[in-house]
């Protein structure tokens, strides 16, 4: 018995260490797509024009270019639940940017998620998305990044909690949240359907805000594009899929192309982080990838709802706190978005049939009352028209009552919005 004891000890103590090290070792060396190579190119100047085109949809310089700071220098700060990041200088300087790395070395970047040297990356960078590029488009935005001016600027090391900031446990990430692969075409599907699925999936990484995350910060892939909390932005991404209640099934492609490209539609207008996204990258969009995004986006099947509690209204206050949220829309509101929350879009957008208040989280409704916003300045767009915050005029109780009456009117059915839900959010960081 002793003998078996120690025998069954012996193998425990083996399994823990041979698995990890087999992990750790499978993804150092497990590298698919490194036998890729670059194919030879004709026109040298369509592969830059494509690659400023890919570099500007992909968003690369809103992460790698600090605030007030030199274009794709690096040095903005990657804020995660478990400490921030900052995103690396990607002009071709020799010595504190990618001036020495080769076109293998991006696609390596890019495809497999290892630095120059062959370290894991953080997945603060999207790697996990952009694994779906080509190895043209790759070297593409590669091209393009070498015409850049080179910058000296030192990029900065994580600043990352234990056991966060140990890279090698990276390993065991990758295995759970991580497969290396280019966007394998649906030949069922349409030139344009194909399009929009590789540019969602790929350069666009919209994955990385509107699906939900993991405690480990991986995506929660059977909840794909189905919206998600944006980490410490106090914002909620909401859903892209094709459901009629909660997603994009009943809004009108062109009306979703209108929304990325221009930062206003008929039906909705784009304010917090997707503002910044729509002025700094989807607005350079040419017609034809907007249509393709939008009609792939609509042919998405219906996403798990996170819509409000049909119960949550049956509080004992909750009429007098829906007239009261009432009388405040009539004040503050009514004269933008009318009696019957029809708006005057796209100036103004809808509140009646608005999926963005009737959702689980009133997060993005409590912001908007509080905060304001305007959609970006576009060139479909240059002049935008905004809303004023409410933040200094009305109390924690008024902005909750006015937000429950928006979330309960025109045939709205959610849950009662407390004023603890809006104290939490008054004094937050825009984005």
């Amino acid at each position: 018995m002793k003998r078996l004891l120690l025998t069954l000890l012996a193998t425990l103590i083996v399994l823990i260490i041979a698995v990890p090290a087999a992990v750790v070792g499978y993804q150092y060396w497990y590298e698919p797509g490194s036998d890729v190579t670059s194919a030879s190119v004709i026109d040298r100047a369509e592969q830059l024009r494509r690659g400023a085109y890919l570099s500007r949809i992909g968003d690369c310089m809103a992460c790698h270019t600090a605030r007030g700071g030199q274009a794709y220098a690096g040095g903005r700060a990657i804020v995660t639940p478990f400490g921030n990041i900052y995103a690396p200088n990607i002009t071709p300087h020799a010595e504190t940017g990618i001036g020495t790395w080769t076109s293998d070395d991006f696609w390596r970047a890019l495809h497999n998620g290892k630095s120059k040297k062959g370290e894991f990356l953080y997945p603060a960078f999207p790697y996990t998305n952009y694994t779906r590029m080509t190895r043209a488009d790759t070297d593409a935005i590669f091209a393009y990044l070498r015409t850049l001016e080179p910058v000296s600027q030192q990029n900065r090391a994580p600043e990352l909690r234990f056991p966060y900031n140990q890279r090698i446990l990276l390993a065991a990430w990758r295995t759970l949240y991580f497969t290396p692969g280019v966007f394998e075409p649906d030949q069922s599907k349409p030139a344009d359907w194909n399009r929009g699925a590789y540019l969602v999936q790929g350069p666009g990484h919209c994955s990385a805000c509107h699906t939900s995350r993991t405690v480990l910060g991986g995506s929660e892939e059977k909840l794909d594009l189905a919206g998600g909390l944006i980490p410490l932005q106090n914002w909620y991404a909401p859903a892209l899929t094709g459901g009629a209640e909660n997603g994009l099934g009943n809004w009108e492609a062109r009306h979703i192309a209108d929304l990325l490209t221009t930062g206003i539609s008929m039906r909705s207008t784009a304010s917090g982080p997707m503002a910044e996204v729509v002025g700094q990258s989807l607005q350079y969009l040419d017609k034809a990838d907007a249509a393709a995004i939008a009609g792939y986006l609509k042919s998405l099947p219906q996403a798990n709802a996170q819509l409000g509690s049909r119960a949550g209204i049956s509080s004992g206050n909750a009429e007098q706190v829906l007239q009261e949220g009432q009388r405040i829309y009539e004040k503050y509101c009514v004269d933008c978005h009318r009696a019957n929350g029809q708006g005057h879009p796209p100036a103004y957008p809808p509140l009646a049939g608005n999926r963005a208040l009737t959702l689980d989280n009133p997060l993005n409704p409590i912001r908007m009352v509080l905060n304001g916003g305007y959609p970006p300045s576009t060139q479909g767009n240059p002049r935008p028209y905004g809303m004023p915050p409410f933040a200094h005029e009305l109390s924690d109780a008024e902005v909750a009552a006015v937000v429950s009456y928006l979330r309960n009117a025109w045939g709205h059915k959610a849950s009662l919005v407390s004023p603890v839900e809006v104290s939490r959010y008054r004094g937050a960081p825009l984005y």
